[in-house]
């Protein structure tokens, strides 16, 4: 059995987790860390927990029991985290903030399966991607692989009201959200630096550079590709819905392009190319994501979609601690849409 520690494990991404690990078939939780509800049941936060699981929240860091620990931080505390406490270099880490996804000064590897299984398979230190990040790229890297970024990628997303995380804020709590759509964080999106990051390892040496719109002084000009990423606020609770459109110097042939999509994912365990175009109820409550291509003369518009809690964060979590152990890349994430 895989022992596992949860850091965080109040908010919803340490409720989702628990929820999928008390069904893991390889897995026991050692312990769910949370100073202010340490002694609580986990089922008196989590409440839809209620009757499947005893576990009690604790403040203690038994990191000598367990051989693998999530960090279910807000972004920035992993970081602060790992600088305050030590844990020992035989327990792998896998950390569901932003602080070790853009590469640097450490041996973090950036967990999309999809692109790095190998160097997942590896890893004792792990940045799972963001909810935004996985759903946008999903649906660019077989056009980027292929070299088919060759202008600015105009991408519009929409996300339901749990990726602000649980705290209730004026842009979140339900009267607000309700019935209502807005626009945050126009072409600033912090997911942005590990999109571009990723699109330029990818790209072929020939095709353009994906210039990172939020480093201080980008240039755009010939030669240059911007990710125009438009981030939207749903009035529901779970997904992310993306569309991006890529613009061509001439038309492309559609069962070309599907080709590619169809070929790229053809081995990928929770992505799946649809002939038709899918709906955002497809892949709620799984760890699938969804990808689909239209063309339009030299123009492509990909839709792709997930749940921002799972393929999003947690159940990628988990996939990426399944490659990490060498076990089953699916175990426990046998999750099922909703019928209707």
């Amino acid at each position: 059995m895989i022992k596992v520690g949860i850091l965080g494990a109040a908010g919803y991404t340490g409720g989702e987790l628990i929820r999928l690990l008390i069904n893991h078939p390889e897995v026991e939780i050692v312990f769910a860390n949370s100073e202010s509800n340490a002694g609580n049941a986990v089922a008196d936060v989590h409440e839809g927990l209620l009757g499947d699981t005893d576990l009690k929240f604790t403040d203690d860091l038994p990191f000598d029991k367990v051989d693998v620990v999530f960090f279910c931080f807000g972004h920035g505390k992993s970081e602060q985290f790992l600088k305050e406490h030590t844990i020992p270099a035989s327990v792998k880490i896998v950390d569901l903030a932003q602080d070790f996804r853009i590469a640097g000064d450490h041996d973090y590897v950036y967990g999309l399966p999809e692109m790095n299984k190998a160097e997942i398979a590896k890893a004792q230190h792990l940045a799972n991607p963001g909810c935004f990040a996985t759903c946008i790229q999903l649906g660019l890297l077989p056009a980027t692989k292929h070299g088919l970024l060759k202008s600015d990628v105009a991408v519009n997303a929409i996300t339901g009201s749990t990726g602000a995380g649980q705290k209730p804020t004026s842009t979140t709590h339900f009267s607000w959200r309700n019935n209502n759509f807005s626009v945050y964080k126009l072409f600033t999106h912090q997911h942005l630096h590990e999109i571009c990051q990723t699109l330029n390892i990818l790209r072929p040496a020939d095709a353009p550079e994906v210039v990172d719109t939020l480093n201080e002084g980008f240039e755009v000009g010939e030669g240059k590709v911007t990710i125009d990423f438009i981030p939207y606020r749903g009035d529901f609770a779970r997904g992310i819905f993306c569309t991006e459109v890529i613009a061509l110097d001439k038309a492309v042939d559609k069962d070309e392009v599907v080709a590619i999509y169809k070929d790229f994912y053809k081995d990928a365990a929770f992505t799946h190319y649809s002939d038709k175009a899918p709906d955002l109820k497809q892949v709620v409550n799984t760890n699938k994501a969804i990808v689909h291509v239209d063309v339009f003369g030299r123009k492509i518009v990909i839709t792709s979609m997930i749940d921002n809690l799972l393929k999003g964060a947690v159940g990628q979590a988990v996939q990426n601690m399944n490659i990490m152990f060498g076990i089953d890349e699916k175990a426990g994430l046998n999750l099922k849409a909703n019928a209707f």
